[in-house]
């Protein structure tokens, strides 16, 4: 899988988030403070990450930023992406599942490496729900009436 992933800081985490998605055997792309000589305020580097899942360079993306909170409100600006905050890995479940979220968000302060690893086997061991209502909600997420 093709994974975009962001960071405003080069901390710690994020670099254990590239690690363990190459682990994985994930196809990473970094854009941030990831990447050298990209932009890493929060705002800017969570949209890059969010448009290749939207433009289909990526399958899925993950955005950090000290709380998450304002790398998934960025993300969440681009159409097509459904960013998820998720501090455990209930509810990086939850996310998938019923949300189809595509864009995980993550804080580089709350996160510690065990944490990011349940977080990432929630994430991708769940599929998005077929059932009709939650399809139902995840199509009404995109219109704006």
């Amino acid at each position: 899988m093709r994974i975009s992933v962001s960071s405003d800081m080069d901390e710690p985490v994020a670099r254990s988030l590239l690690a363990e998605l190459r682990s994985r055997g994930h196809e990473v792309m970094t854009h941030g403070a990831l990447k050298p000589g990209d932009d890493s305020q929060w705002a800017p580097c969570s949209m890059s990450a969010a448009r290749d899942v939207a433009d289909g360079t990526a399958d899925q993306a993950v955005v950090c930023c000290w709380t998450g909170t304002g790398a998934s409100i960025a993300a969440n600006k681009v159409p097509g992406v459904r960013a998820a905050l998720c501090t455990d890995a209930y509810t990086a479940d939850g996310a998938r599942r019923w949300n189809d979220a595509n864009v995980l968000a993550l804080s580089l302060r709350l996160t510690s490496e065990p944490l990011l690893k349940e977080i990432l086997d929630a994430w991708f061991a769940a599929e998005a729900s077929q059932a009709a209502e939650d399809k139902e909600n995840v199509a009404c997420t995109g219109r704006l009436d």
